[in-house]
């Protein structure tokens, strides 16, 4: 969905940020470990290596500087680092330098990580989703995490993370969005939440609305413009 070159700035910016966020060694260790991945076609070394990715850059959050900040929001618009630390973008950094030439090994060394993954390495998983090859093919994964209890990987696919917005289709689009009111979440954080408002999801609301009112419930407001905007 981030057209090749605006992807390679993305990804030489990432570098960057990393870099002035780990040590010396904890950097070559990560250089050595894509290398590694780059050239290896089993999925051993890259599970390896995202799970112990932790242990070496730290779960410090980042320092990104204001104008990094802001290039980001202009090669990605709706994509932010807030809130992440140095291990998240260190392994989605990590996941963009998978090579992508064979579909099916590409696929199955990213899908195994998913099926393997502890709660931490979903949400960077899922924050990886703008920046993966094969944009069509991690639909259903995204809908999944949806469907997720864990509040921070419902989080990392919500805050700040266009792939939803450009990828769901409007029923996906309309569990999320429910999910996310339904679960107290700050709305504001979602990509496109104007932009895709849609006559179902108001629908959907206002029999949401009207189930808070009867338990005598408050009703985030942003629900009453979106049922505005979607009419």
């Amino acid at each position: 969905m981030v057209d090749i070159e605006k992807k390679k700035n993305l990804d030489k910016l990432f570098q960057q940020i990393i870099q002035q966020n780990l040590s010396s060694d904890a950097w070559a260790w990560l250089a050595d470990k894509v290398e590694r991945i780059k050239t290896e076609e089993k999925t051993l070394q890259l599970n390896l290596s995202f799970a112990q990715l932790p242990r070496m850059s730290g779960k410090n959050n980042l320092i990104v500087q204001p104008e990094d900040l802001a290039e980001i929001a202009t090669l990605l618009p709706g994509f932010s680092l807030q809130g992440w630390t140095a291990d998240r973008l260190a392994r989605v950094w990590l996941l963009m330098q998978l090579p992508d030439v064979d579909k099916m090994v590409y696929l199955k060394k990213i899908k195994n990580l998913f099926t393997v993954a502890e709660m931490n390495e979903l949400v960077a998983l899922y924050s990886a989703l703008p920046f993966l090859h094969y944009t069509e093919e991690w639909i259903s994964t995204c809908e999944e995490g949806i469907r997720s209890n864990i509040g921070t990987v419902l989080e990392a696919i919500l805050y700040h993370n266009p792939y939803p917005a450009h990828a769901l289709s409007e029923a996906a689009w309309n569990q999320m969005v429910l999910k996310a009111f339904f679960n107290e979440k700050d709305v504001s954080q979602i990509p496109g939440l104007k932009t895709r408002a849609n006559q179902a999801l108001a629908h959907t609301l206002n029999d949401y609305v009207q189930e808070r009112l009867a338990a005598h419930r408050t009703v985030h407001q942003e629900i009453y413009r979106l049922i505005e905007i979607g009419k």
